[in-house]
C-alpha cells in the first residue's frame, strides 16, 4: 500500500539504504520504510539532517517531498524533473493545451466539487439542495464564479456562522491544512507521475504557485477533507495530534466509484492526471472525477481516530 510518510519529530536523520529510507534519531534507527511504498514525504519538523542522496531515489520514483510551515501549511516541494518517458511530449502539449479544453476541463472540476460539498453537507443533516442548482449553473471556465458563491454557502453550513477559513489559525483550520496538505502531495505525485508540470494549471495561475495543476485537479476531493475534520471535531480532536495525521492519510486510501471501478483515492487521482495528460495530447475521453461516497462512508470517515481517544 502506498504510504505518506509524515516527518513531524525534531532533530531526525533521513537516509536511505538498500531501497529503503531509514529515520534515525540521536544515531538510533527508529523507522523504516521501502521506498516503492512511499507515495510523498511530509516535513513539518525543524533541524531536519538528510543528503542529496535522498532526494534523488525519491524523485526517480515520482515521490514529492513537501516542506511545510508549523501551521501545516506546504511553503515548498521537490518534485522529479523526469517523472515519465512521454514527458517531454507531454509538457508540450500541456502548455500549448487549447484554452477552450481547458475551460471545459475546470467546469467539470467545479461541478463535481460543487456536488461533493452537497453530499458533505446532506450526510450532516444539513440542508444542500441549492447546491444541485448551483452545480447545474456553471459553464465553462467558470465566468460567474459560481465555485465562489457556493464556499460561501457550504463554510457556515460546514462550520457554523462564526467559522473563517485561515490558513494561519489553530484549530479546525489546522485540521484543514494538514488535510490539504497530504491530498495535495498526492494530487502533485500523480501530476509528476504523468509526465506533466504541477505549476501550468487550468484556472490557477498565480505566478507564485508553483502546484497551480495540483490545486485545480484537487478540488473535488477537498469536501472529503472536510468532513473528516467535521468527525475529528465531533470526537474531541482539536489539534493536529498523532491520531488525527493517521486519518487524515488514511484518507488517500479510501474506496471512490467510477466508471472504471472502485479504487482508493491515490489511484484515482493517479488515473485523473493520465486522463488530463491524454486530452492535452488531444486524445480526448472525459475526466473520470469523484463521485461522493454514500453517506454512511462519509459519516464513518477518521471514525477509527474517535474510538481510541
Amino acid at each position: 500500500m502506498q504510504r505518506v510518510v509524515d516527518l513531524s519529530t525534531d532533530g531526525l536523520h533521513v537516509a536511505v539504504h538498500r531501497g529503503f529510507l531509514t529515520i534515525s534519531q540521536d544515531r538510533e534507527k527508529i523507522g523504516q520504510i521501502a521506498l516503492d511504498d512511499i507515495s510523498a514525504v511530509i516535513a513539518h519538523a525543524h533541524g531536519l539532517t538528510w543528503s542529496s542522496t535522498v532526494f534523488t531515489r525519491l524523485a526517480e520514483r515520482s515521490v514529492p517531498v513537501v516542506l511545510c510551515a508549523q501551521n501545516h501549511a506546504p511553503v515548498a516541494c521537490v518534485w522529479p524533473m523526469e517523472g515519465h518517458h512521454l514527458q517531454g511530449a507531454r509538457l508540450n502539449a500541456q502548455a500549448d493545451a487549447s484554452r477552450p479544453m481547458a475551460k471545459r476541463l475546470w467546469r467539470d472540476v467545479v461541478v463535481a466539487k460543487i456536488r461533493m460539498q452537497a453530499a458533505v453537507l446532506s450526510s450532516l443533516g444539513r440542508e444542500a439542495g441549492a447546491f444541485e442548482l448551483l452545480a447545474r449553473k456553471v459553464r465553462s471556465g467558470d465566468p460567474d464564479n459560481v465555485e465562489a458563491q457556493a464556499a460561501r454557502r457550504y463554510w457556515p453550513l460546514l462550520m457554523g456562522a462564526d467559522f473563517r477559513r485561515d490558513r494561519s489559525a489553530e484549530g479546525a483550520n489546522a485540521l484543514l491544512n494538514y488535510g490539504y496538505t497530504v491530498l495535495r502531495a498526492t494530487i502533485c505525485r500523480a501530476i509528476c507521475a504523468a509526465g506533466l508540470h504541477p505549476a501550468i494549471g487550468l484556472h490557477h495561475a498565480n505566478r507564485g504557485n508553483a502546484f497551480a495543476l495540483a490545486d485545480d485537479l484537487m478540488e473535488p476531493y477537498r469536501p472529503l477533507v472536510d468532513r473528516l475534520v467535521v468527525n475529528l471535531r465531533e470526537a474531541g480532536t482539536e489539534s493536529v495530534d498523532t491520531d488525527a495525521k493517521t486519518e487524515l492519510v488514511r484518507l488517500t486510501t479510501l474506496d471512490l466509484e467510477s466508471p472504471q471501478g472502485t479504487s482508493p483515492l491515490h489511484l484515482h487521482a493517479t488515473r485523473l492526471a493520465q486522463q488530463f495528460a491524454a486530452m492535452c495530447l488531444g486524445e480526448g475521453g472525459k475526466p473520470d472525477l469523484p463521485v461522493p461516497p454514500p453517506p454512511l462512508v462519509l459519516a464513518g470517515l477518521g471514525k477509527s481516530a474517535a474510538e481510541t481517544t
